[in-house]
């Protein structure tokens, strides 16, 4: 009688282990629509803890954070302090993400490879020479531009290669899209579906209706009022495209 009491407690266990382990799953899901994989691989939203979207963030003086939605973003710009230990959890695990400099700290165009100084055990890109000895002077006057001057965004959505920090579009959202080379711009306006899985495997999640070009003079609206170039004179001179 044991025995039998043995076996039947036993199956009554395991009906209930198989019970709660999709109740598990779901929970951890959060009910988002990324992939199990890259929800777990994903750092978290400092707001409401569940996976981030790079395509949501908020610039800081220390860098960028990001968010799982919008109204994350409203939440933490009225109380930032309040966060701030999520913020540190999500940079910590950011910390050895693969990322790009995209653009310089002293104008926030697009950065050139040929220009490039090593400060503080890293490289850092800028637009233009004049860039270089600017910041040079007074590095401590561009520490939050330099900061936010990266992407986690590595690969072209199009061509699968690394991005060219020169070759992007501005999307009406305000967020930038990187491609490896001019052009892979009107394949992913052509055929949103096809290219924004290859763009949320990277993090980035967008919805298809939000896939239209911002006007040109919006292009350039993350432009510090106060920035150092006489763009007429010295951009003109050295081909920015964008």
């Amino acid at each position: 009688m044991n025995h039998r009491y043995q076996i039947t407690a036993g199956a009554a266990l395991l009906t209930l282990l198989f019970a709660i382990t999709p109740a598990q799953a779901q929970h951890e899901g959060h009910g988002h629509d990324h992939g199990a994989k890259n929800a777990s691989a994903m750092p978290l939203c400092p707001v409401m803890g569940d996976p981030i979207n790079f395509a949501v963030s908020a610039k800081t003086d220390d860098g960028p954070v990001y968010f799982c939605c919008k109204m994350c973003v409203k939440k933490f710009n009225k109380d930032p302090k309040k966060y701030a230990k999520g913020v540190a959890e999500q940079r910590k695990m950011l910390a050895n993400r693969p990322k790009i400099q995209v653009t310089c700290p002293v104008t926030r165009e697009a950065v050139d490879a040929k220009f490039s100084i090593e400060h503080a055990g890293q490289k850092v890109l800028f637009c233009c020479s004049d860039c270089i000895g600017k910041f040079g002077k007074n590095p401590k006057k561009y520490e939050a531009a330099l900061a936010n001057s990266y992407t986690y965004q590595t690969e072209c959505p199009v061509m699968a290669e690394e991005i060219d920090p020169q070759s992007f579009t501005t999307l009406a959202s305000g967020m930038k899209v990187y491609f490896c080379c001019p052009g892979c711009e009107k394949k992913l306006y052509g055929n949103p579906a096809k290219y924004l899985p290859k763009l949320e495997a990277q993090g980035f999640t967008i919805n298809a209706k939000d896939v239209k070009p911002a006007d040109k003079d919006e292009n350039h609206a993350d432009h510090d009022d106060d920035h150092d170039h006489d763009h007429d004179h010295d951009h003109g001179s050295h081909g920015h495209g964008g």
